[in-house]
């Protein structure tokens, strides 16, 4: 088992005990534009793609509110990424997810997307 694989057991772990107060499912949609389809004579039609998993909603630190690019009523979001999949006709599959900046989040429009560096988890700003 390699150190990503340790990390998130931890995690896992972490949001089934520890935090399993704070855990919260999260449900993700992008709409992506089609391109160029010739044999239709112009642009194809726009594809969804869903996602869900589980993570913990949190607040941004006084500190690293700067009042434009992070604000007050922004909201953190730590997603497992072991554990984000896509859906496929309602049903979650084991394609793995990867968020992007203007999916629609529970709720939330996400701003900016990072990942820690063992590749174990998502941090995402969110913004309603």
């Amino acid at each position: 088992m390699g150190l990503r694989d340790d990390i998130q057991a931890d995690l896992a772990e972490a949001f089934d005990d520890d935090l399993a107060d704070a855990v919260r499912p999260v449900a993700g949609i992008r709409t992506v534009k089609g391109g160029y389809d010739p044999g239709l004579g112009g642009a194809a039609p726009a594809s969804t793609i869903q996602y869900s998993g589980r993570g913990v909603f949190g607040t941004y630190l006084a500190k690293e509110i700067d009042g434009s690019r992070i604000q007050t009523e922004d909201v953190k979001l730590l997603v497992l990424q072991s554990e984000l999949f896509e859906q496929q006709a309602g049903v979650v599959g084991k394609t793995p997810a990867a968020p992007k900046i203007g999916d629609q989040i529970s709720g939330y429009r996400a701003l900016n997307v990072s990942e820690d560096p063992a590749s174990a988890t998502w941090t995402i700003q969110l913004r309603k």
